[in-house]
C-alpha cells in the first residue's frame, strides 16, 4: 500500500466561503464545487514537529506553499496588505527560502521557494 500524494487539507473554519475566497485571491488556491485545485508536481514535505515547537503559532498546523518566485509573490502580497515575515536564517542555498503571512482567521502560512537545481 503506497500513498502518491497529499489528496487534501482540512479544517474549520469560522467563513469556510470568505476564507477560500481569500486563499484564491491572494494565493491562486482555488476550489470550484467539487473540481479540486490543480497544482504543480514537486516536492512535499511531512514532518511531525514537537508539541512545544515556536516554529509557528499556537495553532495546531502550519500549510507550506511551494511557490515559483518568492520576490513576486511577496510583492504581490504586500500591494495587498497582508503583512510578511521573513528572516535570513531560514534561507539557505540547501533548503531555499522563506516567507510567512497569516490568513484572516490567524491560520500560519509558511511560502517556499525550493532551491534552484
Amino acid at each position: 500500500m503506497a500513498v502518491t500524494g497529499i489528496g487534501g487539507v482540512f479544517f474549520r473554519s469560522a467563513d469556510p466561503k470568505a476564507l477560500l475566497q481569500w486563499y484564491k485571491q491572494h494565493l491562486g488556491v482555488t476550489m470550484e464545487g467539487y473540481e479540486p485545485w490543480q497544482q504543480a508536481a514537486g516536492p512535499t514535505v511531512f514532518m511531525p514537529f514537537a508539541e512545544t515547537t515556536d516554529h509557528w503559532s499556537d495553532k495546531q498546523w502550519m500549510i507550506n506553499f511551494r511557490v515559483d518566485n518568492l520576490d513576486d509573490t511577496l510583492s504581490t502580497l504586500r500591494q495587498a496588505g497582508i503583512a510578511i515575515k521573513t528572516d535570513a536564517a531560514w534561507d539557505s542555498p540547501e533548503t531555499g527560502r522563506f516567507a510567512r503571512i497569516v490568513d484572516p482567521e490567524g491560520n500560519p502560512i509558511e511560502l517556499w521557494e525550493p532551491p534552484l537545481e
